[in-house]
């Protein structure tokens, strides 16, 4: 576990980092339904959707270093009956996986939520990738839904899992 970890809100300053570690997991092929990486620029309007008020985006840091970020997301956005619902999701740099960084942001998240006035959250993720369902595991929570066999990485096809919990 690491120790000397920060976690804040991200900077549009900090994008180049988390574009770096959102290729990391579409080369990865099994922790985003994405094929194709992205530019800095390609990802200012996305960065641009969040903010600290409702739907932030976290970083993790390690000596003045980027090593992971986490988003929380309207779930179904612009449907009000659903605003209590945010979905989570993080994405570690590779060098720094077993390290404890996604536990730390998970933790952070779930506390923040209630500075935002969540009740529930949400992950959607792919039935390939373990490491991410054994973190939400950790913390309560329990696949809601699945999808079988509808993400098509053109040689291989996966589930699509919806996790959950109550906060």
């Amino acid at each position: 576990m690491i120790s000397d970890i920060s976690i804040r809100f991200a900077e549009i300053s900090d994008l180049p980092s988390i574009v770096d570690i959102y290729n990391q997991a579409i080369r990865s092929r099994k922790a985003t339904g994405d094929m194709t990486e992205f530019t800095i620029e390609q990802r200012i309007e996305w960065f641009k959707k969040f903010d600290t008020e409702n739907y932030p985006i976290y970083v993790a840091e390690q000596n003045n270093n980027i090593v992971a970020y986490a988003t929380l997301s309207p779930y179904r956005g612009g449907r009000a009956a659903m605003r209590k619902i945010g979905e989570i999701s993080f994405f570690i740099d590779y060098s720094f996986h077993n390290l404890g960084i996604g536990t730390a942001l998970v933790k952070h998240i779930i506390t923040d939520c209630k500075r935002l006035g969540k009740e529930f959250l949400v992950a959607l993720l792919l039935d390939i990738n373990p490491a991410s369902i054994f973190l939400l595991k950790k913390f309560g929570f329990k696949e809601w839904g699945r999808l079988p066999k509808v993400i098509d990485f053109e040689n291989s096809k996966c589930d699509h899992l919806i996790y959950g919990r109550k906060l």
